[in-house]
């Protein structure tokens, strides 16, 4: 093993795989599998993201053959904060590594997000204007990124799923996808779907009061004659 393997081991087991920004303790760089998973053979991998809404773009490879770069992984943990509240939160090795499978499987090169970390506070701030937002998202505990792609979005969906690597959300009306590092499990859940709910067709997944109390709220704006809301993002310009 050569001094560079070194460092970096030494590097990251010195640190708890903990890496703090400034004042908050909730930036951590985390692995499921625990510390000697990220001393598996590794491979060179990269993601090139663009941030639907901050603009900010991440390029270039987060592993190599060693493993997670720690620079790349403290530039990554930035770029997917809550922008909301702009605070950085975890991230997780295997939601990055869910996420660049899904885009080089669907054949695309880049892919937009939408939403990554959030804070308990935007979380419920979101769950108030979006169907779907669900009380304990992965999104909390850093496991979870909404995306977008270029192309073949349907696609990318079934493909996700077919990896059986976490939760996949499937969000037609609203063009994006949810993925994500925790227990295996899929979901279509848009406007469509609401309508089906409130048609009294059985829903997927079990609802959260949180969400059949929206459910009753989207009923009563359909009875007005206004549709029920969900998120359609803008696609950014090249």
């Amino acid at each position: 093993m050569g001094p560079m393997q070194l460092r970096r081991r030494d590097f990251l087991l010195a640190t708890g795989l903990t890496f703090v920004f400034g004042a908050s303790a909730d930036a951590r760089i985390l692995v499921e599998g625990g510390p000697d998973t990220l001393f598996e053979p590794s491979t060179p991998r990269r993601l090139f993201l663009h941030h639907a809404h901050t603009g900010e773009t991440f390029d270039g490879l987060y592993r190599d053959d060693i493993g997670p770069i720690p620079e790349a992984m403290v530039d990554l943990a930035i770029f997917l904060r809550d922008h909301h509240e702009n605070k950085v939160g975890p991230i997780f090795i295997e939601t990055l590594d869910f996420l660049a499978d899904v885009i080089a499987a669907s054949g695309q090169s880049r892919a937009v997000v939408l939403s990554a970390y959030r804070t308990k506070k935007t979380n419920a701030m979101l769950a108030t204007r979006i169907f779907g937002v669900a009380e304990k998202s992965q999104h909390l505990a850093g496991r979870a990124i909404d995306i977008s792609l270029d192309a073949k979005l349907a696609s990318a969906a079934t493909l996700a799923k077919k990896m059986s690597r976490g939760g996949v959300g499937w969000y037609p009306y609203s063009h994006f996808i949810h993925l994500d590092s925790g227990p295996v499990r899929n979901w279509t859940m848009d406007a469509v779907e609401a309508e089906k709910m409130l048609a009294g067709v059985r829903p997927k997944r079990p609802l959260t009061v949180r969400e059949r109390l929206r459910l009753q709220r989207a009923l009563a704006k359909k009875q007005a004659g206004r549709r029920v809301h969900v998120y359609r993002p803008v696609k950014p310009a090249d």
